[in-house]
Parts: C-alpha cells; sequence; structure tokens
C-alpha cells in the first residue's frame, strides 16, 4: 500500500445536496422549504409561537419585582478576621481594608462592598474599614481596643 493509493471506504464520503438547481434535482423550485410564507424565509425565527394557542409566556403569571436600590455586599464574621489572624494571613498591625481582605481570601475577589457581623468572637486588636458593619459587630470591635472605619453616610438633599 502506499500513500496516493488510500482511499475512503465506499460511501464515507457523501457530496452535499446542492438546493434550487431545477426540477430534475429534486430539491428545485421551492428548494425543500414547502409552500410560501414565513416559514419559506430565510433568517425567520417564529419564537413562542404554539399554533395559535397563548403562548406558555403569556399564560404564566409575571410575579415579583426587581429592586433596583438593592444592596450588594459580601458580608465578613468577626470569628473570620480572628482565624485569618492566628493563621497568619491577616496583619493585626496594619490597617485592614478591602484590599486586604481579599489578599487574605475573606472575600471574593470580585466583591465591592462589605458588611462586617458579629458571628464568632475577636481578641485581635485591628482597624478595620469596611463599608457596613453591625451595631454589635462595632462594639465587640471597640471592646477589644480596635478601631472600625466606616464611609460617612451621604447627605440627602
Amino acid at each position: 500500500m502506499k500513500l496516493n493509493e488510500i482511499k475512503d471506504n465506499e460511501g464515507a464520503r457523501h457530496r452535499k445536496m446542492r438546493i434550487g438547481r431545477g426540477i430534475g434535482s429534486g430539491k428545485g423550485k421551492t428548494g425543500g422549504r414547502g409552500g410560501k410564507g414565513q416559514t419559506a424565509r430565510t433568517g425567520v425565527r417564529i419564537n413562542g409561537f404554539e399554533g395559535g394557542q397563548t403562548p406558555i409566556h403569556r399564560r404564566l403569571p409575571k410575579r415579583g419585582f426587581t429592586n433596583y436600590h438593592r444592596h450588594e455586599y459580601e458580608v465578613l464574621n468577626l470569628g473570620a478576621i480572628q482565624k485569618a489572624v492566628d493563621a497568619g494571613t491577616l496583619d493585626a498591625k496594619k490597617p485592614v481594608d478591602l484590599a486586604a481582605l481579599k489578599k487574605a481570601g475573606l472575600v471574593r475577589k470580585a466583591a465591592v462592598e462589605v458588611k462586617l457581623l458579629a458571628k464568632g468572637a475577636i481578641s485581635a486588636k485591628v482597624n478595620l474599614s469596611v463599608d457596613f458593619a453591625s451595631e454589635a459587630a462595632k462594639a465587640a470591635i471597640e471592646k477589644v481596643g480596635g478601631t472600625l472605619t466606616l464611609p460617612a453616610a451621604p447627605v440627602e438633599a
């Protein structure tokens, strides 16, 4: 056997049907698209069409609403901060802000705002800077001698 003698098996390759090439081809005139109308045209989709029956997206009720003023923030617990300080991934002597929390792996990389909650105990004296904090978390941080910095609340006109 030589390279120039290699052939596909019989019937392995089938040439593409050429449509719209006259009545003798078997796919002439309408080109396999049936009669007239929307489905005979190109680039048309009848999405959600159920033969004239009311489509399911109109039969089902609409529920709820989207609150455009919703605050999306990452939740952080005091116990997680203490764990990171004990493990050495977070330095309690330096100011702890969003960048430091991301580096320590306490919040996701995509996090924009952080809310501090009082779950767990903290004994390390840390200088935290977060966007939101519960009253109990504020009290716990100040009790051990740390500081908590929150952004100033926007003044409404």
